[in-house]
């Protein structure tokens, strides 16, 4: 299995390998971090990978170019899980705050900035008033920040913790809390071998969903205990936080079946932002039956 990237945000991935989930379930499942020479697309097509968790955006992006469907068949992340931290404290936050300013974006995927820009046209603010930087990586992009460059920056943890730790920046707004509920990330594997290893895959769901159960029941200190060794350069207590943090705004759902709103309100921020040039069906890119039928009493 193939992430996009590091991070406690894909802890149920983290929970299905460490807690034994997929094991039990006869398999034995490598979680493996994406790399810009190897990309989790690619690897899947390339057949690399046997399937990854990563975002919508990212078979939207191949069909658009006219490649394969690379097909989604369970849900992991149900928000999106970026934060908004500006140079400056400031007691009462408004998006109009950001016109006229910088914003160090996250540069790694595109979803996470086209959401940004759907909240301020929500909000009423022409993203062309607010001048983004996306094209620095997470260390270089902390750097810039706190030589001065930039008025807010947008990342994930445990930057966001780190930075407010060492009063170098104030957090003011949770992208997830503000794009609201939307299919960030999900389980995905190309349509041929979804359909080559259909019974395989239902397999596959049955035990992810038992990691999610265990995280919609587990307290953030077991959640946290359980994938810290994964995390061995964030302190115990900071990753319990974060995990607080996520569950609180209903990072992670407990039902691995991804409907047909989420995938509309997904693609059409992304159309909305330029990302992809035509609308592409549900059906052609969302696999609802695995997930329905993992769900069933297994016989």
């Amino acid at each position: 299995m193939m992430a996009p990237f590091h991070s406690p945000f894909y802890a149920p991935a983290h929970v299905a390998v460490r807690g034994g989930y997929f094991a039990r379930a006869g398999f034995d499942v490598t979680l493996q971090t994406a790399t810009p020479d190897n990309p989790a697309a690619e690897a899947l097509l390339a057949g690399r990978a046997d399937f990854a968790v990563s975002g919508i955006m990212r078979s939207l992006a191949v069909v658009d170019k006219g490649g394969p469907p690379i097909v989604h068949f369970a849900a992991v992340n149900d928000r999106n899980g970026f934060f908004l931290v500006s140079k400056t404290p400031r007691r009462e936050f408004a998006w109009q705050d950001l016109i006229g300013r910088t914003v160090l974006s996250f540069g790694g995927a595109p979803t996470p900035y086209q959401c940004m820009l759907s909240v301020l046209r929500r909000e009423g603010v022409d993203p062309a008033r607010v001048t983004f930087v996306r094209d620095l990586g997470v260390p270089d992009a902390v750097a810039a920040f706190k030589a001065g460059k930039g008025d807010f920056i947008e990342c994930g943890p445990p930057v966001v913790d780190q930075l407010v730790a060492e009063g170098a920046g104030h957090l003011v707004a949770s992208m997830g809390v503000a794009t609201g509920p939307v299919p960030f990330s999900s389980l995905m594997a190309t349509d041929v071998r979804l359909r080559e290893d259909h019974a395989t895959f239902v397999r596959l769901v049955r035990a992810f969903h038992e990691a999610q159960r265990w995280i919609a029941q587990a307290s953030a200190d077991e959640i946290a205990a359980l994938i810290a060794p994964a995390f061995p350069d964030i302190d115990a207590r900071l990753l319990a936080r974060i995990v607080a943090r996520y569950r609180a705004q209903g990072t992670w759902p407990d039902d691995p079946r991804l409907d047909r709103p989420g995938y509309e309100k997904l693609q059409e921020i992304l159309y909305a932002g330029g990302f992809i040039t035509a609308r592409h069906p549900y059906e052609r890119l969302i696999d609802t039956g695995i997930a329905t039928e993992a769900l069933l009493p297994s016989i």
